[in-house]
């Protein structure tokens, strides 16, 4: 059975997630990781409990545990930059605890398929096309009829993360998921200048050049009343837990910690995959501004002396 399930899961990752009884099947596994393992109430790092069902990397099963011990929260979830929802960090939730949820994509396409899936009638599922930006995006969640209290704030839009995480006010999500770039390193508090029509394809052509660092954001969350709790193995997603719940995870969670990535996503100047990783990555792009969202100033990366710690550099060469 085990055997059957595996394929059946490599099939589904493989692009047939949009067949019902295969995304049955998927969530049934799901579940089935998430009640048959093991009890673990205290972790060495976030990446323990990581499991994937619809998420990227292990972000379901990150999510799963943190909502499992963080007690009474709202069932209301907002996910932005989800293309046609079927890889997202909140569908597994969606699904398995029948949460409602907001999510967003500025791509009409996606938003119809989203609106052909029967998951927009079997759920409370509340889908918006519009591209987002600082000006409209508090606005649009005002629109959708959530505001306030929420669970979860799941933001990855390859661009201007961390400008919209700071400017939304319209809801306080106890959990806040959102995308950092390892290629602009651990050591500085940097991110892509805001443009409002940033695109990460029309930016820079090798693909690297969007986001922000996790420096930056664990400087606005703590603006924000946030705690970093660590990031997925991947090295891509950081987690954040309001500061009046961190009570409850201080002492569950030994390491709070961010990992570089080891995927590689780069392309070339004809669009294909080079895949170039490691610490070279940031040379792809070290003439493009970036600012340092503590000082204000504008810089390039090849104006840092250092991007990376030796424990960052030491995780991606494997040692």
């Amino acid at each position: 059975m085990k055997k059957i399930i595996n394929r059946f899961s490599a099939l589904i990752a493989d692009g047939l997630r949009a067949n019902p009884f295969f995304e049955k099947l998927f969530v049934l596994q799901g579940v089935g990781i998430s009640t048959q393992r093991p009890e673990r109430l205290h972790i060495n790092s976030l990446t323990d409990v990581e499991f994937s069902v619809f998420s990227q990397w292990g972000e379901d099963g990150i999510i799963d545990w943190l909502i499992q011990n963080n007690g009474v929260m709202p069932e209301t979830f907002i996910e932005f930059g989800v293309e046609d929802f079927r890889e997202s960090n909140c569908r597994f939730l969606l699904k398995n605890r029948n949460w409602r949820g907001l999510v967003m994509d500025g791509d009409h396409k996606n938003i119809d398929r989203i609106r052909a899936d029967s998951i927009s009638w079997r759920h409370d599922l509340i889908s918006i096309c519009q591209f987002i930006d600082c000006e409209n995006i508090n606005a649009l969640i005002k629109s959708s009829g959530i505001v306030g209290e929420i669970g979860i704030l799941s933001i990855d839009i390859d661009g201007n993360d961390y400008w919209i995480w700071k400017s939304i006010d319209s809801v306080k999500p106890h959990l806040v998921i959102i995308e950092y770039n390892a290629v602009f390193g651990d050591l500085e508090p940097i991110s892509v200048p805001y443009r409002k029509d940033f695109i990460r394809s029309k930016a820079n052509y090798s693909n690297l050049y969007y986001g922000t660092s996790i420096g930056a954001l664990c400087k606005l969350g703590s603006e924000k009343g946030y705690t970093f709790l660590g990031s997925n193995r991947a090295g891509n997603n950081a987690f954040f837990i309001r500061n009046d719940r961190f009570h409850i995870f201080e002492p569950l969670i030994l390491k709070r910690v961010a990992h570089p990535s080891r995927f590689r996503e780069s392309l070339d100047n004809s669009g294909k995959l080079n895949f170039i990783g490691g610490v070279v990555r940031s040379d792809i792009i070290k003439g493009l501004p970036i600012v340092n969202v503590v000082t204000g100033e504008q810089q390039t990366l090849s104006q840092i002396v250092s991007l990376y710690s030796e424990e960052w550099i030491a995780s991606m060469e494997g040692r």
